[in-house]
């Protein structure tokens, strides 16, 4: 783009934010009131943006009061909690806004992750649910929960007058519910007040215009859209949704590069995967782009209509945010944006020009910046404690910080990831940032798994820069452990070096873009024969820091046990059953292979034995489920261990004794062919899905 079009688009910009402070916002004291303030405004105006179809602010209005005329006749109480479940995020915005209409609070449930979505309900116990025909049968458990069907009542909602019904929002009661991450959701109230206020506040820093179309990329269900739908349709702009189901990143990706986007909403993940396209010619970077030694230089590149991109859900490091900020053109700005869902989205923001000069920092920290308009932050005990929007109390968010001295808030990591080994107590944010400081990780997570012998151990999981071209996505040239070991040297205690390293195509990610600790494959999953030392790089996915000592001590106790007690079942067998090794008959050197085969036998029930106690977990971490593993797991042990009696026993069964050859037969032949299919089944059984991990 030439310099003059930037100009242009820059005037353009300013006058769409002139355009936002027409609006009497002293008049409205909800976001309804302004999203109706730009019906008013401008009827005609692109409003939802889905594909080739599409609703303008006219139509987006008249569809939702006619829905907040049908959930009143039905009988709505006044503030109740109505949920929101369809896979059309189309139909999710007309639902929220028809549930405001209508003086109620709205919750938006994840359709996309049934069993998510029904810990959801189960939660909050909603009024009613507003959902497709799909997401009934998926989220309906049978409690009785009212139903809406969307889809059957089309006829009965679309009689009803599309005026906007008597009803209005009450200032002072709850907008919304929205649900935190993880796997055990926890739901948040929010007040039209915050919501509000978190808008105007997201308003003045990211000045958004009449002419911006917002794409974001999380669920329905997530804080950044279940709140964040807010930021484009009260000041006058446009949704960008897919036409059905989430967004992927490639339609993401296409959606962006043909200019139907001009602000972007995503994760650090979604950004990574918006930018990693990008060209990359050799020419200087911009000169206001800070120096951070890990970041090359790199053209701007990047879509011409965007003007935005905003970053949220999980930490974004100084140097990842300059190597994207440089894939982008001139003029675009890219904030990273920290807030928690208590505050609906905003706390505080950072980009580049915040910084008061050139960054030497070689552990490249994650800024977190300066508070929005109306927030205020303070660190009690190292903890980010953070006033909402609205002037509430300050909230505590889990999440460590320290104040620079340049002013600006930098991440610290969190409360719930502290790790206790050995009966101290670390914060892995640290390691996991020393250990990006390596030029071939691009992300890392520190966990304390369990080891061989049942101590916690530090496995650091490692993944590829995303965006770094030439990069195998497969991890294959991510360093191993030994690697790892000196970079750390001289930089951090030896006591919290990992002792192992498991190599990820990407970090698992949850709904709302946040790291997922708890999906996290085991080391033992990804084990195909682990060494360890120098000998283990690129072959091994899981090799041990000190060399293979402990596994190599491991087997060597393991290889032990079975000896030992092979020798003591061929001591125990003439007392058993006398006379069945007797091989004064037998000539040389036939009697010689038949003591071989009888040593054999013992050996293999003393495998079994000790199979019998330590097989079973190793076995599950295969991933192939409990029963299954449990069965494959009895018929090893089965197929070890019977070789010592049976041979005995059939040894001393008389030829044509018919009775007690049949007991034999079906005592140890049929098990043997029942164990052998089991071992058929857990064999070709494909393993449940966790990380595809390679060398």
């Amino acid at each position: 783009m030439t310099q003059g079009s930037e100009s242009s688009r820059s005037d353009r910009s300013t006058s769409d934010t002139a355009s936002d402070t027409t609006v009497d916002t002293t008049a409205t004291a909800t976001v309804l009131g302004l999203f109706e303030a730009r019906v008013r405004e401008a009827p005609g105006a692109p409003a939802v943006v889905a594909g080739s179809d599409g609703l303008d602010y006219g139509r987006l209005d008249a569809r939702a009061n006619r829905l907040a005329h049908h959930l009143l006749d039905a009988g709505l109480p006044a503030g109740a909690l109505v949920a929101v479940a369809t896979a059309r995020q189309t139909e999710v915005v007309v639902a929220v806004l028809a549930v405001l209409k209508a003086g109620a609070c709205y919750t938006v449930i994840d359709a996309d992750t049934p069993r998510t979505g029904r810990r959801q309900l189960a939660a909050v116990r909603p009024f009613a649910l507003l959902a497709h025909a799909a997401q009934q049968a998926a989220l309906d458990d049978g409690s009785g929960l009212r139903v809406i069907r969307l889809g059957a009542e089309a006829d009965r909602i679309a009689d009803r007058p599309a005026g906007p019904p008597a009803s209005r929002p009450d200032p002072d009661r709850t907008a919304v519910v929205l649900f935190t991450g993880g796997p055990a959701p926890r739901a948040v109230r929010i007040g039209h007040r915050r919501l509000l206020a978190a808008h105007r506040g997201w308003a003045e820093v990211a000045r958004p215009g009449p002419r911006d179309h917002h794409l974001i990329t999380a669920g329905s269900a997530a804080t950044a859209f279940a709140a964040g739908w807010t930021r484009a349709l009260c000041s006058g702009g446009a949704l960008v949704l897919p036409e059905q189901g989430p967004w992927q990143p490639e339609a993401v990706r296409h959606t962006v590069g043909a200019g139907r986007a001009t602000v972007v909403h995503t994760d650090p993940g979604g950004v990574h995967g918006l930018l990693s396209t990008a060209p990359a010619p050799a020419l200087p970077v911009r000169a206001d782009a800070p120096s951070v030694p890990a970041a090359r230089a790199e053209e701007p590149a990047g879509p011409a209509a965007l003007r935005l991109v905003a970053v949220t859900g999980d930490r974004l490091y100084l140097d990842e945010q300059v190597a994207l900020q440089r894939r982008l053109r001139t003029g675009v700005r890219l904030l990273n944006v920290y807030g928690p869902t208590e505050t609906a989205g905003v706390g505080t923001w950072f980009e580049l020009p915040q910084l008061p000069g050139p960054v030497d920092d070689t552990d490249h920290p994650s800024l977190l910046g300066t508070p929005f308009p109306g927030c205020r932050v303070e660190l009690r005990d190292g903890e980010i404690h953070l006033t909402p929007p609205d002037g509430g109390d300050p909230i505590a968010t889990g999440d460590l910080g320290v104040r620079r001295a340049d002013g600006l808030l930098e991440f610290g990591g969190r409360i719930r990831d502290r790790i206790t080994l050995d009966g101290a107590v670390f914060d892995p944010f640290r390691l996991e940032s020393v250990i990006r400081g390596h030029a071939g990780i691009g992300s890392v997570i520190v966990a304390a798994v369990p080891g061989f012998q049942g101590a916690r151990r530090l496995v650091a999981y490692t993944a590829p820069p995303p965006s770094a071209p030439g990069t195998p996505a497969d991890g294959a040239g991510l360093p191993d452990v030994d690697e790892l070991r000196d970079h750390l040297n001289g930089r951090l205690p030896r006591a919290q070096w990992p002792r192992a390293v498991v190599r990820l195509r990407a970090l698992p990610r949850d709904g709302a873009g946040h790291e997922d600790r708890a999906a996290l494959p085991r080391p033992a999953q990804q084990v195909r024969g682990a060494t360890g030392g120098r000998a283990a790089r690129g072959g091994a996915k899981y090799a041990a820091a000190s060399g293979g000592s402990d596994l190599g001590g491991t087997l060597a106790v393991v290889g032990c046990v079975p000896v030992v007690l092979g020798f003591l079942a061929l001591a125990l067998t003439d007392s058993l059953w006398p006379g069945s090794t007797d091989l004064t008959g037998v000539p040389g050197p036939w009697s010689g292979l038949f003591r071989v085969l009888y040593l054999a036998e013992c050996l293999a029930f003393g495998a079994g034995v000790v199979f019998l106690f330590g097989g079973r977990p190793r076995m599950r971490a295969h991933g192939r489920g409990r029963a299954l593993t449990t069965a494959a797991h009895l018929a090893i042990v089965y197929l070890l261990a019977s070789w010592w009696p049976q041979d005995n026993l059939y040894r001393l069964a008389a030829k044509q004794d018919w009775p007690r050859q049949a007991a034999l037969v079906y005592t140890f032949n049929v098990p043997l062919m029942i164990a052998a299919a089991v071992l058929a089944v857990y064999v070709t059984r494909k393993p449940a899905p966790a990380f595809d991990v390679e060398d």
